[in-house]
């Protein structure tokens, strides 16, 4: 029984060390909506254009996307499925092999179905608003929240380019930007040295949108847990009433 939980506790080392990844680091806050809908179609919108090349969320359909998000079946087949091999009830996987992924990045891209809830919506939210210019890495970038970062930072035509002027995660000790003085906002560590198309507040809230997709394709089955809550709580506040019924009824002639 020992040797058996000492396995499974090996077995469960890299997952627990991925999921605390992000414990000494700055994370900003990211409050999920998952009833904003147009917010989830836009970070759907994101996600295929701009994730799916690489990763999948190979445990949602599309179909399923299009159903809880309100968007027509058409509109999913027109501008979401863009590969000929994908199909309306298809996953939302691509063409890459775990092979291809190895060898193209030295891993192969993770799923991001479960991303949201193995790391968390403000892990996310951070990662991809914190990519900066490194030439000593061999995408040319890398990332405040994931040091060393195995990935090219696919959203820069949208947020530009940027540089570090000081450790986000570290900022007891104090850096002087020459434009800003001493930085004491995460946030201005990083200075803009090529735009993008999106100002950086678009960028925020591109990112925002993508973030809630990703929350919301982690459990897609919140929608019908929040529908059936309000129902089990009425159908045991009626039992809890003819429970209470039954019992007086039961316990009348019962002599002390």
């Amino acid at each position: 029984m020992k040797k058996q939980l000492a396995a499974f506790l090996i077995a469960l080392m890299p997952t627990l060390s991925m999921a605390a990844g992000g414990a000494n680091v700055h994370l900003d806050s990211m409050e999920p909506d998952l009833y904003n809908y147009e917010s989830l179609q836009k970070g759907a919108r994101l996600f295929v254009n701009y994730c799916m090349g690489c990763h999948t969320a190979e445990h949602q359909r599309f179909a399923r996307t299009a159903e809880d998000l309100g968007i027509p079946q058409d509109v999913i087949e027109e501008n979401l499925i863009l590969s000929p091999q994908l199909a309306y009830n298809d996953l939302m996987i691509n063409g890459m092999t775990a092979e291809d992924g190895e060898s193209w990045f030295g891993t192969a891209p993770p799923d991001l179905s479960l991303m949201a809830r193995l790391r968390s919506p403000e892990y996310i939210y951070t990662f991809l608003r914190s990519f900066y210019l490194d030439d000593a890495k061999a995408w040319g970038v890398n990332n405040t929240v994931f040091a060393d970062v195995g990935m090219p930072h696919v959203l820069s035509d949208l947020q530009g380019e940027y540089e570090l002027v000081c450790d986000p995660n570290h900022l007891e000790v104090r850096v002087e930007d020459p434009l800003r003085g001493k930085v004491t906002n995460p946030r201005d560590c990083f200075r803009q040295v090529e735009t993008g198309s999106l100002s950086p507040a678009e960028y925020d809230q591109a990112i925002y949108d993508l973030t809630n997709f990703m929350v919301y394709v982690a459990e897609p089955s919140k929608y019908q847990s929040n529908s059936l809550a309000p129902k089990v709580l009425l159908f045991i506040f009626v039992f809890f009433i003819f429970a209470y019924l039954l019992k007086k009824e039961y316990w009348r002639d019962v002599k002390h």
